[in-house]
């Protein structure tokens, strides 16, 4: 059995591999820190294969699924993917190309390659991660916000053709609020809740993929504010984000 996890060097996908070489996985780890990769290898009990590589690059993407469609992944982690905090105007336009080409075509890119493979031995996961801000819209990030909005969509819709179709593919989606991960340092902001452990979300996540869980949400706090937000008109749900975003900053 073998897993891919993009965004394998920190955080909630350092955690997923592990977790998922408990479970015995042979793993195929994406990030551009091979320092990270190779501590990752260290805590490990199955065999991993290192790829160093920046998935914000088209070509890039193509060519992982060129070197691993030969490895019958059997677990697809599309993790790799970075927010920024600013009003709209003033955030660099580079960095957010970056993020979108990161958060959204590398996904979409490696989703729709190996989903067609899984097609066609009729087995597979893919767990794609979003976040919580893919459930509204996010002012003061909103680029970020719109990103996992697509990531949302795109896995969603997924799902349901293979649910249709009646494959045994099982396509989910994690949608994490807060999280302790090196996310807030490069998005330039603290979270105003009390994030949950990466070790914590990673199983979780895992878990629910493997009871074929579509939306993934851990901790009970973001569960209810995901409720609870679907019955407030678009205006509240845009006053109080921004005033969310505005603390994180502070």
């Amino acid at each position: 059995m073998k897993a891919l996890v993009t965004g394998a060097s920190s955080g909630i996908g350092y955690e997923i591999a592990k977790y998922l070489s408990d479970l015995n996985y042979d793993l195929i780890v994406v990030a551009r820190d091979k320092g990270k990769l190779d501590s990752l290898v260290k805590e490990v009990k199955t065999q991993v294969k290192i790829i160093t590589m920046d998935l914000n690059l088209e070509e890039n993407c193509l060519k992982l699924y060129k070197m691993c469609k030969d490895d019958n992944i059997d677990i697809l982690v599309n993790n790799a993917g970075f927010g920024l905090y600013g009003k709209f105007t003033e955030t660099d336009l580079e960095v957010e190309l970056n993020m979108i080409n990161t958060n959204i075509n590398a996904v979409h890119i490696l989703t729709k390659l190996f989903l067609k493979d899984m097609k066609k031995r009729n087995s597979g996961y893919i767990l794609n991660v979003s976040s919580a801000a893919s459930f509204q819209p996010g002012p003061l990030m909103a680029t970020y916000y719109a990103t996992k909005a697509y990531v949302l969509r795109l896995t969603t819709a997924l799902y349901e053709e293979q649910r249709r179709e009646k494959t045994n593919i099982v396509v989910s989606v994690l949608c994490p609020g807060p999280v302790k991960t090196n996310f807030n340092n490069i998005a330039n902001v603290e979270f105003s809740v009390k994030p949950l452990s990466s070790k914590y979300v990673a199983k979780y996540a895992i878990n629910q993929m493997f009871k074929r869980k579509l939306i993934i949400i851990p901790g009970l706090y973001m569960k209810l504010s995901y409720i609870f937000s679907r019955f407030l008109p678009i205006k509240s749900i845009l006053k109080i984000t921004y005033n969310i975003q505005r603390k994180k900053n502070n």
